[in-house]
């Protein structure tokens, strides 16, 4: 199929805001959720050295993400965006008696069987997915600050996968403390807090054909960004 030109993208009507929005979820097709290491994951399948080789790597991405919202947040000019923006961050970092997902996720890999201080070194994080998470941060901190909100519209798919994990891993994976996956039930409804404000921020910015295109680039590219991570993890972990 032959790709259009910059023109001809420029030439065609712009979709109306639910015919964008459908455009941007179809991108679920593209989701991790489908990468065969996940599938097998979900599956039941994976070996406990397996799982702790994902948590371990995923565990990188967990910490970089405030970096990547603070570059965001850097970036915007409109204060009552950067309020809510900021509510991002304090999920992940913590605040106020909530010890915030990045402790969650310790403590998943303490379920898991990782030492806090064996997670925290960082030393099981692969080239791959660690180049992967840095190029996605400082595609925030190069970004206009509406295509850094379009790029985290990726959680659209992830209650899905929160909710399959804490439906499946209790039976599939016996060994992990339940209280690990504390995570994954906190994510579902913030995530779906974050998408409310991502998408309407990117249905108002993303106007023109050309824009909308984009949008859907920068979406493919976060997309992107979470299946590189999965293909380093497969090929270190088989």
């Amino acid at each position: 199929m032959n790709m259009m030109s910059r023109a001809e993208i420029g030439c065609q009507p712009r979709w109306d805001k639910a015919t964008f929005q459908a455009q941007l979820l179809a991108k679920e097709e593209h989701y991790h959720i489908h990468h065969p290491f996940n599938v097998r994951m979900q599956e039941g399948v994976l070996t406990p050295e397996q799982i702790r080789g994902w948590v371990a790597n995923r565990f990188y991405y967990q910490i970089r993400i405030p970096q990547k919202d603070a570059a965001i947040l850097a970036n915007c000019p409109d204060r009552e965006t950067r309020r809510r923006w900021l509510l991002r961050i304090l999920d992940h970092d913590g605040c106020d008696g909530n010890a915030g997902g990045i402790e969650a996720w310790t403590r998943l890999g303490e379920a898991v069987g990782i030492p806090r201080a064996e997670l925290w070194s960082l030393r099981h994080v692969l080239p791959g997915v660690r180049f992967a998470v840095d190029g996605y941060v400082n595609f925030a901190r190069q970004a206009s600050w509406q295509e850094g909100v379009c790029s985290s519209l990726t959680e659209m798919f992830a209650p899905r996968i929160h909710k399959d994990r804490l439906a499946s891993w209790p039976t599939n994976y016996p060994w992990i403390d339940p209280e690990g996956l504390h995570y994954f039930r906190s994510r579902i409804s913030l995530a779906e807090r974050d998408v409310e404000h991502g998408l309407q921020v990117t249905l108002a910015h993303f106007v023109t054909r050309e824009q909308q295109e984009r949008a859907l680039g920068i979406l493919q590219f976060k997309l992107d960004v979470l299946w590189s991570m999965m293909d380093a993890i497969e090929r270190a972990y088989g």
